[in-house]
């Protein structure tokens, strides 16, 4: 029986998981992969999947294959009371550019807006600094076949906030916010695609949030007002 696991983001997890599925009852043997955020049951009686969550803790969802929900949502989940972290985030930053840039152009809008995203973005991945990587691999192409990108991937958002708020090579910071958030996005639609329920690691692992359509627009924003910028200041 293989299922899949979303909410894993470091190898304490993945063990956490592997001991909560071999002590269920009849279970043999349980193979738990961090990297494909799945695990293989070998049972006496084919366990049920609601007997599979309850013996999880609740960060850890489980979905039999990509087009079945999560136990959690057919509890009545509600994606918006998950998301309440991320939408309170970006309302502060909001009024915070609006502040800084009052009496300003939308230009000094838009850069004050993308420079105290990426501060307060990587503050987050900085908080669980050791276990973002490995979340964020699971969807960032380029952090997935190039592991050292996810751990400087904090420090890349962090000089890119300074470069906005600074006004320090608007033109590179621009060219690198597009690149980085359009490979991510990619990454992001695919997940989205194929129906795949796992954490999104845009504030990091600190914070749990579920991948879904408002991590796509965020990104989308921030690679708009990119694009949007760029005309402005150099059309």
């Amino acid at each position: 029986m293989k299922i899949k696991v979303s909410g894993m983001t470091c190898a304490g997890c993945k063990e956490t998981v592997t001991r909560a599925l071999e002590n269920i009852d009849k279970v043999k043997n349980v193979t738990v992969s961090l990297k494909n955020g799945s695990a293989i049951i070998e049972a006496e009686n084919e366990p049920s999947i609601e007997t599979l969550q309850q013996s999880l803790p609740e960060k850890y969802q489980i979905q039999r294959n990509n087009s079945d929900k999560p136990i959690s949502q057919s509890k009545g989940r509600s994606y918006l009371r998950d998301l309440y972290p991320l939408f309170l985030i970006l309302f502060y930053i909001t009024i915070a550019s609006l502040i800084i840039s009052w009496n300003k152009s939308a230009d000094s809008f838009m850069m004050d807006f993308m420079g105290l995203f990426f501060i307060v973005f990587s503050f987050f991945k900085f908080l669980d600094y050791k276990s973002f990587p490995n979340s964020f691999s699971m969807y960032d192409p380029l952090a997935k076949n190039i592991p050292i990108y996810g751990w400087i991937y904090p420090f890349i958002e962090t000089i890119l906030g300074i470069m906005f708020l600074s006004r320090i090579n608007i033109i590179l910071s621009l060219v690198l916010t597009i690149g980085i958030l359009g490979i991510t996005t990619i990454g992001v639609i695919k997940v989205l695609y194929n129906k795949e329920t796992i954490q999104c690691a845009c504030l990091g692992t600190a914070i749990k949030l579920p991948m879904t359509i408002a991590t796509l627009i965020e990104n989308s924003i921030m690679i708009v007002m990119a694009i949007i910028t760029i005309i402005q200041l150099y059309v």
